[in-house]
């Protein structure tokens, strides 16, 4: 097509077909919580899953040190060493399986390391079991890769958690590539069972089907702990995080177990497409390992439970009396169908007349997503007691 003068007209290049994905909507609702801030200065956040504390001051110290002292160019593509060794360590010392270092590549946090992963181990189209409410960003990036995630329900009944039976279901239909499984699980903070984690991962290793354990809510728990897959198999990929147990959400570190077959091709893909994870926080990260870190963040954890503890106490007065249990992380996927049947508008109603944001569950569950919400307690206990009074008021 040319216009007047002859010379040809641009037509805009349409987005393409993959990158249809719905949004997160949690960020929509941070977008909103924060120009409810700008225009109200009351905003409390019960939306994200991220903690108010800074990174354990080991690791301030540490990379204020490494600031003087190192150039901070590329590192290598699968991390740092030295990095690479105390993750091993630490698989060693909580929960005593051995991971050699070369099983370690080192991500743009956990997300990074998982889309780099589903790139290495996946083909088009292939299909990926994944549990209904869970992690929206599973699903979208699934998506927008050309895999096909295969979402069951799960409820009460499971504990919101997979099962060796309904895997079997699925596999009947079609068979399955892959199994996502999350312990702690977000939204709903439950733990699978160290028995059923290890009948999982049997189950994928009779069927030739890559298990993917998220365990980036470890170290998070109010009574018994998670198990890693790793110790049930060595072909499973385990995927952590410095984000919340350590408090280190922005520093971007995550890290993938990896079995032998998937190290070299995640290596070269990670190398070729993000190069390296933020040297600076690979250098810092090191020191998130040590006994002084790891003493600060589990006063964090004794605050979570004390948060936990206030938030199931007050949550009748709400009357909510149907919810997740939370073994783990920092959230309450709860019930609200007695006061809405559209979570999003309902969560948006809140933020106005409140000031409190709080997460639609429909982010989680695009099928019965819009009768539930999700309530992070991993903020300030008194910002916490304060927005649950400002709920109230309100109901």
């Amino acid at each position: 097509m040319a216009g007047a003068s002859g010379i040809p007209m641009s037509v805009a290049r349409q987005p393409s077909r993959r990158s249809a994905v719905e949004p997160f909507h949690v960020m929509e609702v941070v977008r909103a919580a924060a120009a409810r801030q700008r225009s109200h200065g009351d905003m409390i956040l019960l939306c994200v899953g991220q903690p108010s504390t800074p990174a354990p001051r080991p690791v301030l110290d540490a990379v204020h040190s490494v600031l003087e002292t190192d150039a901070l160019g590329y590192t290598e593509g699968d991390g740092i060493p030295a990095l690479r060794e105390a993750i091993a360590a630490h698989y060693a010392r909580v929960y005593d399986v051995p991971v050699g270092v070369e099983e370690v590549l080192v991500s743009t946090g956990s997300s990074g390391g998982f889309s780099t992963l589903l790139l290495a181990a996946f083909d088009t189209a292939d299909r990926v079991a994944m549990a209904r409410p869970g992690y929206p960003a599973y699903r979208n990036t699934l998506r927008a890769l050309g895999l096909q995630p295969v979402e069951i329900d799960v409820d009460a009944d499971t504990r919101f958690q997979l099962t060796v039976d309904q895997l079997d279901r699925e596999h009947a239909v079609a068979p399955l590539a892959g199994v996502i499984v999350a312990s702690p699980a977000n939204p709903t903070g439950t733990i699978i069972g160290a028995e059923e984690l290890a009948d999982i991962a049997a189950w994928c290793g009779t069927h030739g089907v890559l298990l993917l354990s998220d365990e980036i809510y470890h170290g998070i728990s109010y009574g018994a702990s998670a198990q890693t897959a790793r110790v049930f198999s060595t072909e499973a990929v385990v995927l952590g995080s410095l984000s919340k147990f350590w408090s280190m959400t922005g520093w971007r570190v995550g890290w993938n177990l990896l079995p032998p077959a998937l190290r070299r091709p995640v290596d070269v893909l990670q190398s070729n497409l993000a190069i390296c994870a933020p040297a600076v926080s690979q250098h810092a990260a090191v020191a998130a390992f040590s006994p002084e870190a790891t003493a600060e963040l589990q006063r964090h954890v004794e605050r979570y439970a004390v948060n936990r503890d206030l938030l199931l106490r007050r949550l009748p007065e709400l009357g909510i009396h149907s919810f997740a249990p939370p073994d783990g992380a920092f959230y309450a996927y709860c019930d609200v169908s007695h006061l809405t049947d559209d979570s999003t508008r309902w969560c948006a109603e809140v933020l106005d007349r409140t000031g409190v944001a709080i997460a639609p569950g429909i982010d989680f569950d695009p099928v019965h997503g819009n009768r539930f919400v999700r309530l992070s307690f991993c903020g300030a206990t008194d910002a916490l007691d304060e927005a649950l009074d400002r709920l109230v008021a309100i109901i």
